[in-house]
């Protein structure tokens, strides 16, 4: 007779055998090409992280998308900078095109290269050899020409601020050929030629003539161009006043380093910006920004300019939609999460990390959900009390105070079956290197737990939201698992449509897919 302890019948579907290792050893599902490249795309910021190097992800990268047809790069390209609001990966993937398929990079360019900062990304990215050529040719070159071309004058001072490449080094490269006068007074002003003082445009000029000046008013450029000048509280305060939102945000403990704040009602003022809805959506900021413009703040920042931050965060995520049925977040808290974000970068390292991305999309499905149910888990499931009616940043903080431990991702799973408990989505916010699992038999220990969860809840969904860029999930994806990567308020998105069942075929793929070129 057959040994049933041996051959005894499996519950549920017979699950998919786990076909690889993850970074950190455990056993993974490794994940298409394209969802290999839409994953690294969205959340790859090419530092290092905690299991991979910035050349690693590079390599991967131009590995993914030489397999990929080229349609499918500058979608995800499109996608990456226009929905995930990335930079240096939408930029690597255009310079890809410019190898590949420049008609294709035609066609996307203006969209992904959208601002002078990704400009000279694209230079430079193109310039160093990295995806197989050093000059621009003949195409690129004119793209770049037709971008310094047309961009206002306003787009071309936000675009001559920085190096490596500078935008002069551009104009030296590609030599544009203006029509107008204004423009070829401000290329040449720009590369340190002779020009005209009254043929520069407004801006420029104004900035010209208050370098002679101190009396006159200050010009609205970009600060930088100013903090080489002495300045004084007043002229401070000015530039807080009408500076960018994004500028402010990023330069509050400047402000109050030059004694900004100490001015009657600049405090207000600044508040009063940062706290404006329709600023808030026109910059395009993510969460988590907002989350490190909080925690970065120094004791000098008045407490009514903290407090519009917090305000800043609720508009940001005024447009999390709320999740049809009863809703579990699992955010991973284990050791491997404390790393930065967007990776290590020397000098210029996030102070945001990947627990604090994880700890702020549980805290925002609260709040939009308020029942929902939260799961920190390392190895095993930690308690922590959350009240739904406290601010997004202080459930955060709570919950990224926890940390340590290793990763298991189907420990939450577990917590839940024992429990038999009800819920219609989970939602696994991890860098998905499951490791301190151990599966039995097939498939890997996260499926399993799923699969046993769904015995009591057939109609249940999984979410994996990765945070950071790896080829592998402890999930496989099938039509109730949706593996996406990312951490800007596009995967609120799309995790609403996928809970509601209007998630078309290929999941996320299949949405960038959509994209029209």
């Amino acid at each position: 007779m057959v040994n049933t302890q041996l051959f005894h019948t499996a519950k549920g579907a017979l699950l998919p055998a786990a076909n690889a290792r993850n970074e950190a050893g455990g056993a993974a599902y490794r994940l298409s090409p394209k969802h290999q490249l839409a994953q690294l795309a969205a959340t790859g910021c090419l530092n290092q992280t905690f299991y991979a190097s910035a050349q690693d992800q590079l390599a991967q990268v131009q590995a993914l998308a030489m397999q990929v047809e080229p349609a499918f790069v500058a979608k995800t390209a499109l996608y990456a900078r226009q929905r995930g609001h990335m930079k240096d990966m939408p930029a690597v993937l255009a310079a890809t095109l410019a190898v590949r398929d420049v008609a294709l990079l035609a066609q996307v360019f203006p969209r992904v290269v959208d601002n002078g900062k990704m400009l000279r990304n694209f230079v430079q990215i193109v310039r160093s050899g990295a995806v197989g050529r050093k000059s621009l040719g003949t195409r690129p070159k004119k793209l770049v020409q037709q971008w310094l071309c047309t961009a206002t004058e306003a787009q071309l001072l936000h675009a001559a601020v920085g190096n490596a490449p500078s935008l002069a080094d551009v104009v030296k490269m590609v030599h544009p050929k203006p029509q107008e006068a204004w423009r070829a007074a401000w290329f040449a002003w720009l590369i340190g030629r002779p020009f005209k003082l009254e043929e520069l445009p407004p801006l420029t000029q104004a900035f010209e003539r208050y370098k002679s000046d101190r009396t006159l008013d200050i010009p609205d450029v970009p600060f930088q161009m100013l903090t080489a000048l002495e300045l004084t509280a007043n002229n401070w305060a000015q530039i807080a006043r009408q500076g960018s939102w994004q500028m402010v945000r990023q330069n509050l403990n400047t402000f109050a380093r030059h004694g900004v704040f100490k001015l009657p009602g600049v405090a207000q003022a600044v508040a009063a910006k940062l706290r404006d809805a329709k600023a808030v959506a026109k910059a395009r900021v993510l969460p988590y920004q907002l989350m490190a413009a909080y925690t970065a703040t120094g004791a000098d920042v008045p407490h009514v300019v903290k407090e519009a931050l917090q305000d800043a965060m609720e508009h940001a995520l005024a447009n999390v939609p709320q999740i049809e049925g009863r809703v579990v977040v699992c955010p991973d808290v284990s050791g491997s999460m404390s790393s930065p974000v967007t990776g290590y970068r020397p000098g210029a390292t996030s102070a945001v990390r990947c627990i604090d991305v994880a700890a702020l999309v549980a805290a925002a499905v609260l709040r939009k959900s308020r029942d929902a149910i939260v799961l920190p888990f390392e190895q095993r499931v930690v308690d922590v009390a959350l009240n739904p009616r406290d601010s997004v940043l202080t459930n955060a903080a709570k919950l990224a105070a926890v940390g340590g431990g290793g990763t298991a991702c189907s420990a939450p799973l577990e917590w839940l079956d024992r429990r038999k408990a009800q819920a219609d989505v989970v939602l696994l916010v991890s860098d998905n290197e499951s490791w301190a699992d151990r599966a039995r038999g097939r498939g890997t220990a996260t499926m399993q737990a799923w699969e046993a969860f769904k015995q009591r809840n057939p109609r249940a969904k999984l979410v994996c939201l990765d945070i950071q860029p790896y080829a592998t999930t402890p999930a496989a994806e099938r039509t109730d698992v949706l593996n996406i990567g990312g951490f800007s308020d596009e995967v609120f998105k799309l995790l609403a449509l996928f809970a509601a069942d209007v998630l078309g075929a290929g999941h996320w793929v299949g949405v960038i897919e959509q994209e029209v070129l």
